[in-house]
Order: C-alpha cells, then structure tokens, then sequence
C-alpha cells in the first residue's frame, strides 16, 4: 500500500505541474489546464478513497502504541 500511495503523490505533482504549465504557456481559451486540474483533483480523491479504504479493511492500524 505504501508504494500505491508514493505513486499516487507522485503523479498529483505531476498533474498538479502540468496545469501550472498549461496556465502559463497556452493561449487563452485552451482546456488542457483545466483537464490537468481535474486529472489532479480525481486523483487526489482516489487516493482519498484508497487511504480511507485501506484503514476500514485494517491494511493500515489505526493506533501504534
């Protein structure tokens, strides 16, 4: 699960990357930076997801004494 969520953060970042790109260097009216955002938000919500997933099936303790 650890691994699953590095690569998850890892991609945010790059999606995260590529809007600001998108933003900066388009031409007005392009959609790419708002496709990257929602690919960022999506992903952020898997992850989400994923995280609440795992603690609910006990991948993930909830209390380390």
């Amino acid at each position: 699960m650890r691994y699953v969520v590095i690569v998850l953060l890892i991609l945010i970042i790059a999606s995260l990357g590529s809007g600001l790109y998108f933003v900066m260097r388009d031409e007005p009216g392009s959609k790419r930076a708002v496709k990257a955002l929602a690919v960022r938000v999506g992903l952020s919500m898997a992850l989400f997801l994923a995280l609440m997933a795992s603690y609910y099936f006990g991948f993930i303790p909830g209390r380390v004494p």
